[in-house]
């Protein structure tokens, strides 16, 4: 399906306009940046500032606390099972250090626990690297080169998360980075460089330095690789896929010691006891705020928010969520899909149906959506798509006009061979893209240790809150499950060596819940987990009485 006839006409108006803007940008006249003003008015344009997009929880740890109506949903909901059902001294599975989840913060965080001595069990929803780190593409910030340093780095993350960070474990991230760096290339990740020898790196959207270290454009897929091909040749590492995690259990003492398994398979419960837990979920963009298309892989419905707060812990910064700003509006069959920052940190421009520049192209990603969305829904300069979603251009052909022939092709391959597939070729036509939910840039309340409120329990990568602030930078998502994993399988396996406490299992937390949400009138028929997304007619659903049903009823 190549650009029908209508939007080949207003390609037209790209090209008129291109010479003059590469001819801008090679001459150092880039397009204005907004002042830390400018941001801010244009910030009223984010889709976290409508009305609507907040509702307070009502139950739990956090109540009071308003974020997303479509998690609060979720958090109002009771098990996905009675407690009193589980008998919890039938254990099938036990290890030192039990990881809920099978990314890349969870598989870091295993093969550490491991590297510790650690018996390590990994329970993942569905297939081993079925995460949003296999989908992540641009690259991996690190500042490991001439005329950077951590103090650099910390300062962009700080800027570009509002001044709300949580300072140490921003300081945590970028001290870290370099050494991960080492550690996956050791490893044998293969990130591009020069003949040389040295990495490739380029700038991202809110950072003074260019620290972007990549592999091509399928970053995100190489470092699960690498991280999987580790795990999975160490035999003290054991992986059960297609078992979500339901609830965590606690033991008497109070502290995390397992976790309710469900076979996504032959629908059966398993007790899964360990001396520790790693929750490692990943994301909630499946839930699709505000009715927003996603970049998320299909398993990403916040599972690990809903277990820990059942458990006693906090969440922070779930009251900001990050649409990236460019996502595939057209072809419609792949709709949703990220296209990474690299384009634009290349210097490919953002320009309206009339082949106008109207935003500088690296500004933090929540602006540069929030100038998207400004485009098409206030201004009206949005390019009409054949599915009647409006989008803009990113302008890719210009990257192989200004660092040429073939700089596209090779440095972007993903890309190129997916939209060649739609008889689309972006080195010599635009993208159409609009904001697409992308992150979750909060979470769980943890610290730079990645323990959290309940001993025993700890989190790391996107399931956890508090190193992005209110927005994340391009690259710190790939360091922050590279880093995190890495501490949090260390210090798992530190207290199950030296804290851990033998005791009775229990779920009592669980049936307290419950119970509170039943007083609190919001027993609506809704379970969480969500386990997966439900993509079928919701009047057929109303009618399948007793279909066995995996998602939230609403």
């Amino acid at each position: 399906m190549a650009y029908p006839q209508e939007l080949k006409q207003l390609i037209k108006k790209v090209e008129a306009t291109r010479a003059a803007r590469i001819a801008n940008k090679k001459a150092g006249k880039e397009f204005k940046a907004l002042s830390l003003d400018g941001r801010k008015k244009m910030l009223d344009y984010h889709p976290d500032f409508k009305k609507e997009s907040k509702r307070e929880i009502k139950v739990g740890p956090s109540k009071g606390y308003a974020i997303s109506p479509e998690i609060v949903d979720l958090l109002e909901a009771k098990s996905r099972i009675d407690p009193a059902k589980v008998d919890l001294g039938k254990v099938e599975y036990t290890a030192d250090v039990l990881v809920i989840g099978g990314g890349g913060a969870g598989t870091a965080a295993a093969i550490m626990a491991s590297d510790a001595g650690m018996d390590v069990l990994i329970a993942t929803k569905l297939r081993h690297g079925d995460a949003n780190t296999m989908m992540a593409e641009g690259g991996i910030q690190a500042a490991n080169k001439e005329k950077d340093s951590p103090w650099f780095h910390y300062l962009d993350v700080i800027g570009g998360g509002h001044f709300k960070n949580v300072p140490s474990l921003v300081r945590t991230l970028v001290v870290e980075a370099p050494k991960v760096m080492s550690w996956l290339e050791n490893m044998g990740a293969m990130f591009s460089k020069h003949e040389d020898g040295r990495l490739k790196s380029l700038h991202g959207g809110g950072t003074c330095r260019k620290r972007m270290h990549m592999a091509a454009d399928i970053t995100g897929a190489e470092i699960m690789r690498t991280l999987r091909d580790e795990a999975r040749s160490r035999p003290n590492i054991r992986v059960l896929e297609f078992s979500a995690a339901v609830d965590v259990i606690l033991n008497e003492h109070g502290q995390a010691a397992g976790a309710l398994l469900y076979n996504m398979e032959t629908e059966e419960y398993h007790v899964a006891a360990a001396k520790t837990v790693i929750i490692a979920t990943g994301g909630s963009g499946r839930l699709h705020m505000q009715n927003f298309m996603t970049t998320n892989h299909y398993g990403a419905t916040g599972d690990g928010l809903i277990m820990a707060y059942r458990a006693g812990v906090k969440l922070c910064f779930l009251h900001t969520v990050q649409y990236h700003p460019t996502g595939v509006v057209f072809p419609e069959q792949a709709e949703g899909l990220l296209i990474t920052e690299k384009f634009r940190g290349a210097g490919a421009n953002v320009v309206n149906v009339d082949g106008e520049q109207f935003v500088y192209e690296r500004e933090p990603r929540d602006i540069e959506a929030a100038a998207i969305i400004r485009e098409c829904v206030e201004v009206g300069k949005g390019v009409p798509t054949p599915g009647g979603k409006p989008g803009v251009w990113l302008d890719s052909p210009m990257i192989d006009m200004m660092l040429g022939d073939g700089f596209v092709k090779k440095e972007f391959p993903g890309k190129y061979i997916l939209f060649k597939r739609y008889g689309i070729d972006i080195a010599r036509e635009p993208m159409l893209i609009y904001p697409t939910l992308h992150y979750q840039n909060g979470g769980l309340e943890y610290n730079e240790r990645c323990e959290t409120s309940v001993p025993g329990l700890y989190t790391a990568g996107e399931v956890s809150g508090g190193v992005h602030g209110e927005n994340r930078l391009m690259g710190n998502s790939l360091l922050d499950v590279c880093v995190f994993g890495r501490i949090a399988g260390r210090e798992a396996a530190a207290f199950s060596r030296s804290r851990h406490k033998s005791g009775k299992l229990s779920l009592k937390h669980v049936a307290d819940y419950n119970r509170e949400v039943e007083k609190s009138g919001l027993d609506k028929g809704r379970m969480a987990p969500m386990l997966l997304p439900y993509y079928g007619n919701p009047e057929v659903r109303e009618r399948q009485l007793t279909t066995t049903f995996h998602g939230t009823l609403r």
